[in-house]
């Protein structure tokens, strides 16, 4: 068991979804870990133990909460629009949503981990119909809904090949394009769906991220797993967590996982070091130079949320704070806004990628090209793409967009 930290943990970032069973290969293969100390905080998951799974979550109940009475609590807004979701329909509910965070800072700052309880309520409203619940679902605020769907499409399943059945047959569905957009989001929930279903068993869930089927499958898969492990709002940490090394686990899985673990590693520094950028920054430069440019592209994204996913201002002053990972920063925020919103969050990346320094410019664009790859299906249309959103960066984005759809998973942002 690794040690156990001596601070609360609070929640910070996006997070996501799933459940899934556990698997019997020994920790020791993936992590170094030491004996557990006591300490306070939320209670610590208990993973997978004797072949038993402890999930942290189970199904959507819908209760009698209401907006109104939430006066700023998260967990209330998050069972109040599930609410809507499931008596109203998952269309009613995001456009409530959507006119919520313009006008509530409370709703627009936990606006991904709502997102997440709409998805999980129309899951239940539509008896884990994935297809159709993708098809009436949207992008809003960093694709929660979809990640929602996923954080209960495994509840009830108690056998690791069980588990591994139903998650291959999951993102299968019509309308759900091979290594497309909606394919990532599927994937990369089902991450965070083993995390929840095994009860944070960071071994399990990366041994059943494997068994998806391409390289790309597994770097999608582990990266909701990683952003699982460090972010949730069940009321329960991950034991493979530290407070007194906030890159661990990253310096510990097996080589294979280490970049999608970095990317999503400031999410974590970021909460231990009170939320500091400069901080961060240094913390990502000590990951030494074949780790840190993953660390500074989740740095990017974490520029992102912090900007409220709005101000591209605030996003190039603590890109800025990055130094030496400006560039990466830059990629990773222009990753960032474009996964925001679909097309419409493309855009406003070009939008963000023309107002950065110009040496960071063809960096940016590469980020922004990992959305258009998703987004269309074709190298001819992902170029024109491209022309149309960045007429000087054409080929820095039409290489990245190629890149991210690649099978083998080399150039997916994971």
């Amino acid at each position: 068991m690794p040690s156990r930290p001596t601070r609360g943990f609070l929640v910070r970032g996006l997070p996501f979804l799933l459940a899934i069973p556990l698997i019997a290969i020994p920790a020791i293969a993936y992590l170094v870990l030491s004996a557990p100390s006591e300490g306070g905080g939320p209670a610590l998951a208990q993973g997978s133990i004797g072949g038993a799974f402890h999930p942290v979550a189970g199904n959507f109940e819908p209760d009698t909460t209401q907006l109104e009475g939430c006066d700023g609590r998260y967990s209330c807004f998050e069972q109040a629009f599930g609410n809507i979701a499931y008596r109203k329909g998952p269309r009613q509910a995001l456009r409530l949503f959507n006119a919520r965070i313009g006008t509530d800072a409370d709703v627009e700052r936990d606006c991904h981990r709502i997102a997440h309880a709409i998805g999980s309520a129309v899951f239940a409203r539509y008896d884990g119909n994935v297809a159709r619940i993708f098809a009436e679902g949207s992008s809003t605020c960093a694709s929660g809904y979809y990640h929602g769907v996923l954080e209960r499409a495994f509840v009830g399943i108690s056998s690791k090949s069980q588990l591994g059945k139903v998650a291959r047959s999951l993102c299968l569905g019509d309308g759900i394009r091979r290594r497309g957009f909606l394919d990532y989001q599927c994937r990369h929930g089902l991450g965070h769906g083993f995390m929840i279903q095994t009860g944070y068993d960071l071994p399990t869930a990366l041994s059943l991220c494997g068994r998806l089927g391409t390289r790309w499958d597994e770097v999608t898969c582990t990266s909701g797993a990683f952003m699982e492990n460090v972010s949730t709002r069940f009321g329960f940490r991950s034991q493979w967590l530290q407070d007194d090394d906030p890159l661990y686990p990253c310096n510990r899985v097996q080589l294979r996982h280490r970049r999608s673990c970095y990317v999503r590693a400031t999410t974590r520094i970021l909460l231990l070091n009170d939320n500091d950028f400069a901080k961060t920054a240094r913390t990502c430069e000590s990951a030494g130079p074949r780790w840190a440019s993953f660390c500074f592209r989740g740095y990017g994204r974490d520029a992102v949320v912090e900007a409220r996913y709005l101000s591209t201002k605030k996003t190039l002053a603590l890109c800025r704070l990055a130094g030496g990972g400006q560039r990466e920063c830059l990629y990773g925020a222009a990753r960032t806004f474009a996964d925001g919103a679909g097309l419409q969050g493309a855009r406003r990346a070009a939008a963000f990628c023309a107002r950065a320094p110009r040496a960071g410019r063809s960096a940016c664009v590469s980020g922004l090209g990992i959305v258009v790859g998703l987004l269309y299906p074709t190298n001819e249309r992902r170029r024109v793409a491209c022309a149309r959103l960045t007429a000087r960066y054409v080929d820095a984005c039409t290489r990245a967009a190629i890149a991210e759809v690649d099978p083998s998973g080399r150039g997916a942002w994971g």
